[in-house]
């Protein structure tokens, strides 16, 4: 299989900013592979060594842990052309933090460690954006601890308006993630935003109109901290 055939590599976040000739081009200097999964196929198992960057071409993947009980637990999809596990490719605990399995029949990228250093060598744009990607990621993870510590959604949901207000530096902020997204921040059920946001309406705290929040009493909505 030709990296020619995937003209979506342009929208993978690992090559943002660059053509897909220049995309090619690179690839002409590297070792790759593309590698068939069938679907329910183990691609990694938990605990094993990051050795080489995986980037999703074709079908999806999904994240999944098994806890004591046998009982299996997903914990994300990754569609094309999303990379895997990007941030534990380097490090000294460089291993899987779950199970890697195919959803459906799909092709993988696999470029090498060795490789992806060469890539971040002859080409820094490559560099810059894998150092977003991790530092994105990193500071999701630091949002998503801060979001749990709050016992309620409404509080969760009233922390995080709070904090665009800072950011915004007005009485009306535009969300700019989904309820499903603000769902996987806060740790919650779907359902649970959309319900916590209806309540801050309801009771006059918040005017929500699709993504556009005003706020209407501050002071109610700090108290939602508590």
């Amino acid at each position: 299989m030709m990296i020619e055939n995937f003209p979506m590599l342009e929208k993978c976040p690992v090559f943002k900013g660059l053509s897909f000739k220049e995309i090619i081009a690179l690839f002409t200097q590297i070792h790759f592979q593309i590698k068939k999964y069938s679907d329910g196929q183990i691609v990694a198992h938990e605990g094993e060594a990051v050795e080489k960057l995986y980037i999703v071409l074709s079908g999806s993947v999904k994240g999944e842990m098994v806890d004591f009980s046998g009982k299996t637990i997903k914990i994300e999809d990754i569609e094309p052309p999303k990379p895997l596990a990007i941030a534990f490719l380097f490090g000294r605990q460089n291993n899987y933090p779950v199970n890697v399995v195919s959803n459906k029949e799909s092709q993988l990228l696999i470029i090498p460690k060795a490789s992806v250093l060469q890539l971040f060598a002859s080409n820094q744009v490559i560099l810059l954006n894998y150092l977003n990607v991790i530092s994105d990621r990193s500071q999701f993870l630091s949002q998503k601890i801060k979001f749990l510590s709050f016992q309620t959604v409404k509080g969760k949901i009233a922390n995080y308006i709070l904090q665009l207000r800072t950011e915004a530096g007005n009485g009306s902020v535009t969300l700019p993630l989904s309820q499903s997204q603000l769902a996987e921040l806060f740790g919650v059920a779907r359902p649970s935003v959309g319900r916590g946001m209806r309540e801050l309406h309801n009771e006059g705290i918040i005017e929500a109109k699709g993504k556009e929040v005003k706020l209407l009493d501050i002071a109610r909505l700090k108290e939602c901290l508590v």
